[in-house]
């Protein structure tokens, strides 16, 4: 009798699916090195189980996700710092991260179901949840905190820049699509305040008018004494009130320069009519008028948040050619906690970086006013924009209450192309120190032609392997007493000087500073 071999049955499974079907011993650290490496390979595990289809979909949306990302960091880096300043975009990206991670947890949870054994023991069960867990909690934090930032960073740009602000001053802008096509420069004016705690209202010890030339990023600085009096004001109702420059009752303190932020707000807090912040639009009129020119906008930072921010930085790096006190008060009876010491290339940090940009006791206002200079000319060379953006959140919160400006939302991506130019821009300075003015009685006419004269000189370009804050070289000077050889060149009054310049180290300061030794200090 002839025997016949049985066919195999009509519908077996496809050998690449009996994986599923194999002893559980024998499988189930392969599951996990597959589940694991899909993890990190989005769409692995769907290919090793055969469904080739939604692996490579899976896949090829993975690698289009992570080329965007590298993108963004590279060459696309203008889109991601406009993202970063716009509301709108910034909500679509924290709810679409969190769809992303949403999407990569069930590919990770879905894919270890296709390729693990059927048959599997107790324990394997729970070695393969707790690895899964893991690969979740492993990809699903960093984005969600990547949510989270792109969250807090709009709270922040919706809290700090208004989309419509109260400003009896802030141009009116025609072209938004390119706001600077008919603008050759923007005047933006830097205050730092001293509100804090400890503190009863607020002035503006600093007064900086930034201005940018919007096609090359060319920056020059013009610097005005705390102590300035008289500040002019254009026609209108605070010339009416003022019409020999801003004179205040009270004592000789209550006459100058950084207290008509808080004095005219006080006195007349409705004269020109609906505004968010009285006490900046009247010096952006007052120090405009000043100056010869209009200011655009404002920027004020209190004390503490620029602490905060040189933090966010890492800290910034300068010269320091004198002993810089840590504290004290300027009437002689309190002593500083410390000093920083003379030095080169003095990394410091944001609470040293702060006494060094306001340390007055035993110097004069005007080092301070130069000091303050070469703080905005270190934060320029280390603030590369997504340096900031990565470090920002961690001050994003704080800052909304340390941080006032008109800067209007709509204009956020035209000025973060501004700050990119400037970064790669000259930077020069004109100060207004006693060697030019009195600052009791100015020539506010002088002022003006100084600004002018600026204006006209040319500013170098940088070139590679220059520092971008270089400008035009001031004359040689023959060394005579008083400039020693090897000393910083004598400073032409009132003449744009480059902040590098300015700014660089002098070792003959240094060294007779450091001869002098280090001046008293509070006893501990």
């Amino acid at each position: 009798m002839q025997r016949h071999t049985a066919a195999p049955p009509r519908h077996a499974a496809p050998a690449r699916h009996r994986v599923n079907q194999s002893e559980p011993d024998a499988d189930f650290p392969r599951a996990l090195m597959l589940t694991t490496l899909g993890a990190v390979l989005p769409g692995l595990t769907f290919l090793a189980a055969g469904r080739r289809l939604l692996g490579g979909l899976i896949a090829t949306c993975a690698l289009a996700v992570v080329g965007a990302g590298l993108w963004l960091g590279t060459s696309g880096k203008r889109v991601a710092l406009h993202a970063a300043v716009n509301p709108a975009t910034l909500l679509k990206i924290g709810v679409g991260v969190l769809v992303l991670a949403l999407l990569w947890i069930v590919v990770v949870a879905t894919g270890y179901r296709l390729v693990r054994p059927r048959s599997l023991s107790g324990g394997q069960r729970v070695t393969g949840a707790l690895v899964v867990c893991v690969l979740c909690l492993a990809g699903g934090t960093p984005a969600l905190a990547g949510a989270r930032y792109a969250f807090v960073q709009r709270d922040l740009i919706t809290s700090v820049f208004s989309s419509d602000t109260r400003s009896a001053t802030v141009p009116k802008v025609v072209n938004k699509a390119d706001p600077w096509r008919s603008q050759p420069r923007v005047n933006l004016l830097l205050l730092g305040s001293d509100a804090g705690a400890g503190r009863v209202g607020a002035r503006t010890d600093s007064v900086i008018l930034a201005s940018i030339d919007t096609k090359t990023g060319n920056t020059i600085l013009f610097s005005l004494p705390r102590s300035l009096e008289r500040l002019p004001f254009p026609p209108g109702p605070l010339r009416d009130v003022y019409p020999n420059g801003f004179r205040a009752p009270g004592n000789e303190g209550e006459q100058l320069l950084n207290a008509v932020y808080g004095t005219v707000p006080a006195l007349h807090p409705h004269i020109l009519g609906p505004t968010d912040n009285l006490g900046a639009d009247v010096l952006k009129l007052g120090v405009g008028e000043a100056l010869g020119l209009k200011v655009d906008y404002y920027l004020m930072i209190n004390l503490e948040g620029f602490a905060q921010l040189v933090n966010s930085l890492g800290g910034v790096t300068v010269n320091v050619n004198e002993w810089v006190a840590i504290g004290g008060a300027t009437d002689g009876h309190h002593l500083p906690d410390n000093y920083l010491s003379p030095g080169q290339n003095q990394h410091l940090s944001g609470v040293n970086a702060l006494w060094f940009a306001r340390g007055r006791f035993g110097t004069t206002d005007y080092a301070r006013m130069k000091r303050q200079r070469c703080v905005i000319k270190a934060i320029i060379d280390t603030a590369d924009p997504v340096k900031v953006l990565t470090r920002y959140q961690q001050l994003a919160k704080a800052t909304k209450s340390l941080v006032r400006t008109d800067i209007p939302q709509p204009l956020l991506e035209a000025f973060v192309d501004l700050s990119m130019r400037v970064k790669g821009g000259s930077s020069r300075s004109v100060v207004f120190d006693d060697t030019v003015i009195h600052a009791a009685d100015p020539d506010y006419d002088l002022i003006r032609r100084k600004v002018r004269e600026a204006f006209a000189a040319p500013a170098a370009t940088p070139t590679p392997g220059t520092p971008t804050s270089t400008s035009i070289t001031p004359p040689s000077i023959t060394p005579t007493p008083g400039n020693a050889a090897g000393s910083a060149p004598l400073k032409v009054p009132g003449q744009a000087e480059a902040l590098t310049t300015s700014c660089a180290y002098d070792p003959v300061a240094a060294q007779r500073a450091l001869d002098q030794g280090k001046p008293p200090t509070k006893r501990r």
